[in-house]
């Protein structure tokens, strides 16, 4: 690959790493260990409407597996923008051989070639 490919696959990762965090934002919060945690409802003890308390739990327990989805995802952007500073970029996790540009213009944060890929 060269350095334009490259450039254009970080500008891809780049905005999908800020559309993440912003989806994750809108209903989870950083945690001091770099990840996400979903907000839990804020019950208020003078609020007595049982199907509203109902519906934000609800949604809660839909959002934890919506969050760690997506943190996941974050996580392997994060782990490929780190693999273009250190110039380890494009390399096929199992066999060391480079992952075609057409498997990261599909998948920018691929680790693996298309003869690994699971």
């Amino acid at each position: 690959m060269d350095k334009n490919q490259i450039e254009e696959l970080k500008n891809i990762l780049i905005k999908e790493r800020d559309e993440i965090e912003k989806e994750l934002s809108e209903f989870a919060q950083k945690d001091k260990k770099e990840g996400w945690t979903p907000k839990y409802p804020d019950f208020k003890a003078d609020v007595f409407e049982k199907d509203e308390e109902a519906d934000e739990v609800e949604d809660f327990l839909v959002e934890v597996p919506l969050e760690h989805s997506l943190e996941s995802r974050l996580k392997d952007i994060n782990d490929a923008l780190e693999k273009i500073e250190k110039g380890e970029y494009g390399k096929c996790e199992e066999c060391g051989e480079e992952i075609s540009y057409e498997r990261l213009k599909a998948n920018p944060e691929a680790r693996t070639c298309i003869n690994h890929a699971s």
